[in-house]
């Protein structure tokens, strides 16, 4: 069916509300309610890519698609904020304007972010928690909301950030250190160091380039990435981005003077309601080239974000959505709708994943105790994630250092024969060796890299990771170490956690 710009014109209110989607127009009032920004989000059609990847439309109820539009007729329709209205695909609104395509090289600055605004030169940026300061003055209020937000009181968030310090090192002295290498695998792949980029979603909320601006600016340091379920951009074409920067580069040298290992990409899947769209996902990532699949299983319910809830409800309070307001503080205007998770996600249900996903790594995304831990190595898995989803889930929850120490105490047996990694809280390379001397196989790190790609775009990237991996191979030069092979648990103090760490004969009451 085509539509009319006169009839898609009238759809422009809370009780009737279209968009225009490449051409096709979609019915989503019954969504409004549930939408974080209501009528104030889908009206603003530039936001429409920087928060949402195309692939939303297609969990639209039954009957949301309305019909087509011919691009002639679209280009007469009213442009809303768009930082480009001269294309007659350049925008999406509530009013029925037209989408936004795949960026340009010089793609107009986010909606999302504060126009006019000039982060710091980056010069002055020299550790990577630098680069949230510098990202404050360009983000606007609702990204750095989402991005900087934590569960309820932000306990497990502090607890995060606060763990790091309380593990000190040991260092040995008189040692021949001249020729130090931090290379490392990850999932058996080469890589340059013992970090990766952890899933972060909505990146176009930080740069108009979104996870493909991320891409390239990993490919130039032969970084992984797990690449978040939730990003704004199809898979195939973050995928496609690292190809093609990396086939640009050619063979590239790293800080050793050596030629560093490509980047590799891995998915981190949430597990949907409907499993048609679960199975959908992990068809496309495996086909796209991921290299391994994360579950995500510290997510049966959204957390309670609370700098979300809030603004969520200041949002709808502007756009005249006085009762929708009074729900955004019980979680009723979340980013994931009713559907996006999936509460009776259990042990059962990796049987049916691992069918679709082949015999390439399976890892568990969000282990949280070693009890879990064991059951993952029973269940055939390859390695777990020790994560709190960076305390944005569970009140409370133990920081990712706690629950390694955990692991190494109650049950050991999983440490070799599973790979082990930890993320949360991490802004000090040196830190990563922390990890490693308690039997970890790498650590991910999230917040710094989206502050980075805000502010500076791929440069931040690279330099985001220069800082890392220069404190990192300074880190194991000074307490006497050349390879990550000689990070053992002798060379750091973890008592003031291991003090803390759960007993069981003590939690009889």
């Amino acid at each position: 069916m085509v539509l009319r710009a006169a009839e898609v014109s009238k759809h422009n209110s809370t009780s009737s509300c279209w968009i225009v989607v490449n051409a096709k127009v979609y019915d989503v009032t019954p969504y409004l309610d549930q939408h974080p920004g209501g009528a104030a989000v889908l009206d603003a059609t530039p936001e429409f890519r920087t928060v949402h990847s195309p692939d939303v439309l297609e969990y639209l109820p039954k009957g949301s698609f309305l019909g087509t539009m011919d691009p002639a007729d679209v280009a007469s329709l009213p442009m809303g904020s768009s930082p480009s209205s001269s294309s007659p695909t350049a925008t999406a609104t509530a009013a029925g304007a037209p989408s936004l395509p795949s960026p340009p090289a010089s793609t107009p600055p986010s909606p999302l972010l504060a126009q006019g605004a000039v982060p710091p030169h980056i010069a002055h940026v020299v550790r990577a928690a630098d680069f949230e300061d510098a990202a404050k003055g360009v983000l606007s209020r609702s990204a750095y909301s989402y991005v900087s937000s934590s569960a309820h009181a932000g306990l497990s968030l502090r607890d995060n950030l606060a763990s790091w310090s309380r593990v000190s090192f040991r260092p040995r002295i008189l040692r021949d250190v001249r020729h130090a290498s931090p290379r490392s695998t990850i999932l058996g792949l080469d890589s340059p160091f013992p970090f990766y980029v952890s899933p972060m979603g909505q990146l176009g909320r930080c740069h108009p380039g979104a996870e493909a601006e991320l891409a390239r600016g990993l490919a130039r340091r032969g970084a992984h990435y797990l690449v978040s379920n939730e990003s704004t951009m199809p898979i195939e074409d973050i995928a496609a981005a690292l190809r093609n920067e990396q086939q640009q580069l050619g063979e590239s040298a790293g800080a050793d003077g050596e030629p560093f290992p490509p980047s590799q990409i891995h998915f981190q899947l949430y597990v949907h309601s409907d499993r048609k769209v679960t199975t959908s996902r992990i068809r496309r990532a495996r086909a796209a080239g991921f290299r391994s699949l994360w579950i995500t299983v510290d997510t049966p319910v959204l957390g309670k974000r609370t700098s979300d809830r809030r603004l969520q409800a200041e949002e709808a309070l502007d756009a005249g959505l006085e009762q929708a307001a009074e729900q955004a503080g019980f979680g009723r205007r979340s980013h994931a709708p009713p559907g996006h998770f999936q509460p009776s996600l259990s042990w059962e249900d990796l049987s049916w994943i691992r069918a679709e996903w082949g015999p390439a790594p399976i890892l568990l995304k969000g282990v949280q105790c070693a009890e879990d831990a064991r059951l993952a190595l029973r269940h055939g898995c390859q390695g777990i994630l020790l994560s709190n989803h960076g305390g944005r889930q569970a009140h409370a929850a133990p920081d990712a250092l706690t629950t390694l120490l955990e692991i190494r105490e109650h049950c050991p047996e999983v440490l070799g024969r599973l790979e082990i990694y930890v993320d949360g809280g991490l802004r000090d390379g040196a830190d990563v060796l922390k990890a490693l001397c308690l039997g970890a196989t790498a650590v991910g790190v999230g917040r710094p890299f989206f502050y980075a790609l805000a502010a500076y775009g791929a440069k931040g990237v690279e330099r985001c990771i220069d800082i890392l991996s220069e404190e990192l191979l300074t880190g194991m030069r000074l307490i006497g170490i050349t390879s990550l092979d000689q990070a053992r648990p002798e060379r750091v103090n973890a008592s003031r956690l291991l003090n803390e760490i759960w007993r069981p004969e003590k939690s009889r009451l």
